[in-house]
């Protein structure tokens, strides 16, 4: 599944909501983002595909989530914490402050 414009993991979007130090008018942006992106929730074969990376590397579950997101939708995935997810086979990487 190919989709345009931007895309994020439901664990991302739940990262962002997370944000403690943001005022009304962060929440108020990071709710616009939210609104304006597609956000791609949990489904059977990101939750398998989760589960074998676990299983294969020694990942947090909300990293894996991610990663398993990117790989289900064949997404490339833009972070700048390449450390964590640089060694899970087929996973494209960006790292936007390398450009």
């Amino acid at each position: 599944m190919k989709e345009s414009g931007p895309t994020i993991s439901v664990i991302t979007e739940i990262e962002l909501l997370c944000w403690k130090t943001a005022t009304d008018k962060d929440l108020e942006v990071l709710h616009a983002l939210i609104d304006d992106v597609l956000v791609f929730e949990l489904n059977r074969d990101i939750k398998l595909r989760t589960a074998e990376i676990r299983k294969a590397f020694n990942i947090k579950l909300p990293d894996a989530i991610i990663a398993a997101t990117a790989l289900t939708y064949e997404f490339s995935l833009l972070t700048r914490n390449v450390r964590d997810f640089k060694n899970i086979n087929g996973l494209q990487l960006i790292n936007p402050y390398d450009q």
